[in-house]
């Protein structure tokens, strides 16, 4: 979920103060609570409440239960996944100013279209009251029923929504409730709780004589939790509605008094509230106060004990804790993470005989059935001022045994503590040792001795080159030339016909080496060699100095292998310190890891759950359930490699009567739901029926309209045939343009579906017509307002909608009109009677527009401008988001293909395109990263690393240079085009084997080759997004995650 919402009220004032800085992490904190999607609607609502983001919560969730109650008496609105977002999102802009609605007035009133004039709608936000809402047992009976048949595409199928046997089921997310479904999936998937929740019961003198509010929500939560998990058992479609739980859940966040911080903290929230529900039930049965009586603290809750000693005073109490909170910050893996919550630092011994003893120690003195580990895995930078994400690596186990930190193995444990301290001390001892030889040196700059000792080896072995026939005045090397070679220039370079071969041999004539008197060489006046070289020195000093050196090196790198080995033997000694079996007693096994991907105040939420009849561990993603793997699991959940990373672990005691392993029979499902309640077996009859109904509903709907279309060729011959051959010819581009739009249509789906779900009323009074005219005026009016807002870092309008990119470019108000009736037009919108209706107006709308009135062509130029803006952000973002993960060579591809699609869309304007100067940016960051690993494999000289660093070079580094060069070249970007260059021209003046020569003489004269003829790249994977949602969400936590990088600095 977003950041603290505590912390954000106390902020509140000062976020409006400086909307510069704070409006976004507020708008993002509004977003992910409320599930509303409209950044306008948004800032309205945060304007209204003076910055107090619990006011503005309160404000979007009263306003948005009124507006749905409303309209639900009109029309059921469609609901396909996510449409919580949209629900919220086609509501007119709160504030608009007279220009702008003079500009909007004119923008529609003159079209092609005789629509009438767009109206602003004002909200009073002081208006809404803030109700503590107070639920009823009848009330749960009543509730509103929500179609799930969007959420299968077109068709429905029963491969495509009917559940396979007693395969578990999904949750369907309705804006932004990844989180619920990750948490409660988890949950229900331990059959112990799952009995608790559904046997629970209260007699009806309880409820009629309960006063207190909370304890009212708590006993209407658990309510709908249990016809939630009922419908988990018994339904036979793939995916539930948490709808109504949900609805619970935000009723009591629109109070000041009940915030919900994070995920965390709605998990502590939800405990506590099964807790006092529960407890309601003990207070009854037994008439007794006694927490240790209540199944949730006895399934969920244990007990540590934490000792030490306080300014030279022992202390000693004992806490109760649920999720045991862990820091992920310092450790590699979850052993780590709870010897550093268990121990906290030493005091001075408290006698002269006592071994030194820890300040402050935790002994679990009471383990519970499910250990649930909250790891900690955001902080907040007080330098921005916001929080962020810690993505550090973090290993766990399946099996974790809890022995060690047990109070009943104390002193057992404390001796080993103190064995692997003093291990930990001679580890220390030998790695200052293994320092010495590894930063060797007196100065700031600090190098290898073995590398130290090799290079004076190098330079002792060298000789002094001369030209042949040797003269008296020693030429320097780099002056050294034969007759056919003209004089070298300051700079080396090579051409095609020229041969690295041919350089050495015209740089390296060596003069011949005497045979007997000391090697005597003239002193330069002017000129010194190229190379370091000895000048006075005999063969038998040579010989001793030599001799010296590589004895001394030998010494040194066996001293290096002795303490390496010494320091990996004691660290084995720490890691097997507690295999000993008595520590093996207490085995506790992982049942869920819950995921986290994205950054602190955005991201995406899923759970993997072992299946224990299945033996094997599924993939719980909203409404989707798969089988998955542990190397699935490692790869999104122990962090370090991409954004994802588990925040909570939840694991379990199989040796506990809760959980002891049972044979798995077939049709276990069936026989738990007909041991429920009447009470709960009927509401699932009744939902089953009303499924069955709604596909019946749903397949008659779908054969109208395949009859519809299947009569429409007919009519499109006959209006062409009367529009004449100048429309005929035109058709191919017109087919073109019609995928496109079609295609943005589809995008914009969910916005388009909520503009029709307002148009109930209008749709009553005067029919299709007067709906569509609505409709039509409203969505214009919203996303008019929306293209006026100012970007920001984090927020990129254009991605959200097709016609705010139009509007921005000031695109011809015919295209853009025909652009929202297409969208109107699309059949792809939900199937009933209102949305065909309307549908079929606005077809026919289309239908009258003639060929001069709108240039197709110009219509279609449009929508690929769309469609390859589209294309540059997703490459972008793709892009950046391997380069995070050192994935350069990846990245690469996809940001310099992002740069010249980019380039295509800049030359008509510079709102057509993307950040240029970013992905530019990146794009050098990558070339200078891949050239240095390219070069570092290179020296290697191990056959496949030099393969692989010659490959790097001709796909991708030296194609990207040239592609570069022949753009409009930045000066950055030629300096680092300049320091690749020179780092491999510095290769020509090296000793190298002829092999190495050969693959150098190859590549080199195309590095320094300017032309970019015959130069291809590959193009990268697509990506698409699901919606624009996905791609806006992606942009904002990729742009955050980014948000303080810096200018590459070429040197």
């Amino acid at each position: 979920m977003t950041a603290e919402l505590q912390q954000a009220q106390e902020g509140g004032a000062a976020a409006v103060e400086s909307q510069g800085r704070n409006g976004n992490v507020l708008i993002n904190q509004l977003r992910e609570i409320t599930g509303i999607q409209d950044p306008l609607f948004l800032h309205t609502a945060l304007k209204a409440a003076d910055g107090n983001l619990i006011q503005a919560v309160s404000f979007l969730t009263e306003h948005h239960a009124k507006e749905s109650g409303q309209e639900a008496v009109a029309a059921e609105p469609s609901d396909s996944e996510g449409s919580a977002v949209s629900k919220n999102q086609a509501t007119s802009p709160a504030e608009a100013t007279e220009d702008d609605e003079a500009n909007l007035q004119e923008a529609v009133s003159s079209g092609a279209l005789d629509f009438p004039s767009v109206q602003v709608v004002e909200k009073d936000p002081d208006a809404t009251v803030n109700v503590v809402y107070e639920p009823s047992v009848a009330e749960s009976n009543n509730r509103s029923k929500r179609k799930r048949c969007d959420v299968w595409g077109e068709t429905a199928a029963q491969s495509e929504w009917r559940r396979a046997g007693d395969w578990p089921v999904g949750m369907k997310n309705i804006g932004n409730t990844c989180w619920f479904s990750a948490v409660i999936q988890s949950l229900f998937q331990l059959p112990e709780f799952r009995r608790l929740v559904l046997s629970y019961s209260l007699p009806e003198s309880v409820l009629e004589n309960c006063q207190s509010q909370s304890k009212k929500r708590n006993i209407a939560f658990m309510q709908e939790l249990q016809y939630l998990f009922a419908l988990m058992l018994g339904t036979p479609c793939k995916f539930v509605d948490p709808s109504a739980a949900l609805d619970r859940l935000r009723c009591a966040f629109s109070s000041p008094e009940e915030q919900q911080q994070d995920v965390s903290e709605f998990t502590h929230k939800l405990l506590d509230w099964l807790e006092d529900a529960f407890q309601l039930a003990v207070n009854v049965n037994g008439n007794s106060q006694d927490k240790s009586e209540n199944p949730m603290v006895q399934l969920f809750y244990g007990t540590f004990l934490t000792e030490g000693i306080h300014e030279g005073k022992t202390f000693s109490k004992i806490e109760t804790f649920g999720q045991y909170p862990l820091q992920v910050n310092g450790y590699k893996n979850l052993h780590g993470c709870l010897e550093g919550a268990m121990v906290e630092g030493e005091t001075e011994p408290s006698s002269s005989n006592q071994s030194v003893k820890y300040g402050q120690e935790r002994w679990f003195t009471k383990l519970p059935p499910v250990l649930t580990f909250e790891l900690s895995r955001f902080e907040f930078n007080q330098s921005l001022g916001q929080p962020e994400k810690i993505h550090n690596k973090l290993e766990f186990p399946q099996i974790i045994y809890m022995d060690r930190f047990l109070y009943g193995n104390k002193k057992l444990v404390q001796a080993k503590r103190e064995e692997i301290k003093k291990l930990k001390d001679q580890i220390t001892v030998l790695q200052q040792k293994l320092e010495r030889y590894t930063r060797y040196g007196s100065g700031a700059s600090r190098f290898p001795l073995p590398d130290m000792l090799q290079y004076v080896l190098e330079f002792a072995g060298t000789r002094l080159p001369r030209a042949a026939p040797c003269t008296q005045d020693l030429t320097p090397v780099a002056e050294c030339q034969t007759s056919e070679t003209p004089p070298t220039q300051s700079r080396v370079t090579v051409t095609q016909a020229e041969s690295v071969k041919d350089v050495a041999s015209a740089l390296a004539t060596s003069c011949q080496e005497p045979n007997n008197e000391p090697l005597q060489f003239p002193r330069l006046p002017a000129k010194v060699p190229e190379g370091h070289v000895p000048h006075e020195i005999t063969k038998d000093e040579i010989s001793l100095v030599v001799a010296c050196l590589q004895r001394w090196r030998e010494e040194v790198e066996q001293d290096i292998k002795d303490l390496n080995a010494s320091i990996a033997l004691l660290s084995q000694s720490i890691d097997q310190m507690y295999s000993d079996p008595l520590l093996h007693q207490v085995p506790y096994h992982l049942h869920a890891v819950l995921v986290h991907e994205g950054q602190a105040n955005a991201g995406h939420y899923w759970a993997y759950i072992y299946n224990q009849p299945r033996k094997s561990w599924l993939k719980y993603n909203d409404i989707s359930v798969t089988e998955s793997s542990w190397e699935e699991l490692e790869r999104d959940s122990f962090g370090g490699l991409r954004n994802a990373s588990a925040y909570c672990l939840m694991y379990i005691n199989k040796k506990l009567p809760h959980f002891a392993a049972a044979d798995y029979v077939n049709g276990q499902t069936q026989r738990e739901v007909e041991s429920l309640p009447l009470e709960l077996q009927h509401y699932i009859q009744e939902d089953n029926w009303r499924l069955e109904q709604e596909v019946a509903e749903w397949e008659e709907q779908s054969s109208k309209m395949v009859q519809m279309d299947q009569s429409s060729p007919a009519e499109s011959q006959d209006l062409s045939s009367d529009l004449g051959q100048e429309r005929s010819c035109s058709s191919s581009s017109e087919r073109m343009a019609h995928s496109l739009s079609s295609e943005h249509a589809m995008i914009a789906k969910e916005q388009t579906a909520q503009a029709i779900a307002k148009t109930a009323d209008a749709y009553e009074k005067a029919g299709g017509l007067a709906a569509l005219d609505k409709a039509f005026h409203e969505e214009y009016s919203r996303l008019y307002s929306l293209s006026t807002e100012t970007p920001t870092p984090q927020n990129d309008p254009r991605l959200q909608h097709v016609l705010v990119y139009f509007l921005q470019n000031n695109a011809p108000k015919q295209v853009v009109e025909r652009t929202l009736l297409e969208q109107f037009a699309d059949k792809n919108l939900s199937y009933d009677e209102r949305s065909i209706s309307i549908m079929k107006v606005a077809r026919a709308k289309l239908k009258e527009i003639g060929p001069d009135e709108v240039d197709m062509e110009e219509y279609k130029k449009w929508h690929e401008d769309y469609s390859l803006f589209r294309k540059v952000s997703i490459y972008l973002l793709t892009g950046l988001e391997l380069y995070q993960n050192k994935q350069y060579y990846e990245a690469l591809t996809y940001l310099v293909y992002a740069y010249q699609s980019n380039l295509t869309l800049r030359r008509k304007g510079a709102n057509r395109g993307a950040n240029a100067s970013l992905i530019a940016l990146y794009r050098r960051k990558c070339l200078l990263k891949l050239n240095d690993a390219a070069a570092a494999l290179f020296e290697s000289s191990n056959e496949l690393s030099v393969d692989e660093g010659v490959n790097i070079l001709n796909e991708l580094i030296i194609p990207c240079m040239h592609l570069l060069i022949s753009n409009d070249t930045s000066k950055d970007d030629l300096d680092a085009v300049e320091v690749m260059r020179n780092r491999w021209c510095a290769y020509l003046g090296k000793d190298m084997n002829e092999d190495l020569q050969l693959k150098l003489s190859e590549f080199l004269p195309r590095l320094l080759d300017c032309s970019s003829e015959g130069i291809v790249l590959k193009e990268p994977p697509k990506i698409r997004p699901n919606s624009p949602y996905d791609l806006c969400s992606r942009f904002a936590a990729v742009m955050e995650s980014i948000h303080g990088a810096s200018t590459v600095t070429v040197k």
